[in-house]
């Protein structure tokens, strides 16, 4: 029986590529939301601004979480199924 390597670096990397992923996908829904609402004029101006802050925000700290555990835009772009992938 093979054993299969563990280390921690591994295991930290791997679970941070999930997690990572998990919340791209987040915040890929958020911002498609977003769009709808604002092509729909359902947000003040202060609302609007307060989005793209938000948004923008989110989009740095996932740059620099991803740089933190060695990851590229492409490790996270899982397959969706009929959805396709995910970036």
């Amino acid at each position: 029986m093979e054993r299969l390597p563990l280390d921690q670096n591994n295991v930290e990397q791997g679970l941070a590529k999930l997690v990572l992923t998990v919340i791209e996908l987040l915040r890929q829904l958020m911002e498609r939301q977003a769009m709808r609402r604002v092509e729909s004029d359902s947000l003040t101006d202060d609302q609007l601004e307060e989005l793209g802050i938000t948004l923008m925000r989110l989009e740095e700290k996932m740059e620099e979480l991803k740089a933190v555990f060695g990851l590229e835009n492409e490790e996270l772009n899982i397959e969706l199924g009929p959805l396709g992938k995910l970036m």
